[in-house]
């Protein structure tokens, strides 16, 4: 069975740090799209980063450009989302995500995966003023 299990959220002031870690089991990174969304109630889910297995190529939501940093560890199918600088506005339940399949990242972090992508559970964060 094809699962990921995001962890590493919590509560913070803001100005903080976190890192959310995701580990992927039943599948391998291989040259998919590794990818983190975050949705807080009354909002559209949001893509703010995404990474390409196959090119090395990351994007980034204006709203976290310069504060988040993904990174991957494929030798621990794991994949990570840093956190710097957090603001009130960065309080979401944030997802760990894998396309199916090769995806442009740029495309995959505005919406454009497929119903067959791999969804993890949510990892609350909460960033207070």
């Amino acid at each position: 069975e094809v699962q990921l299990q995001a962890s590493g959220g919590g509560s913070v002031q803001a100005g903080g740090s976190l890192r959310l870690s995701c580990v992927a089991s039943g599948l391998t990174f291989g040259d998919r799209t590794i990818a983190w969304f975050r949705q807080t109630p009354g909002k559209e889910r949001e893509g703010i980063s995404c990474a390409s297995m196959r090119d090395g190529v990351t994007v980034y939501a204006d709203s976290v450009k310069g504060r988040f940093t993904i990174f991957t560890d494929s030798a621990r199918s794991t994949a990570y989302l840093q956190m710097n600088s957090l603001k009130p506005e960065d309080t979401a339940v944030y997802y760990c995500v894998m396309s199916r399949h090769p995806f442009d990242p740029q495309h995959f972090c505005s919406g454009f995966g497929s119903p067959m992508d791999t969804w993890g559970k949510g990892t609350l964060v909460t960033v207070s003023s």
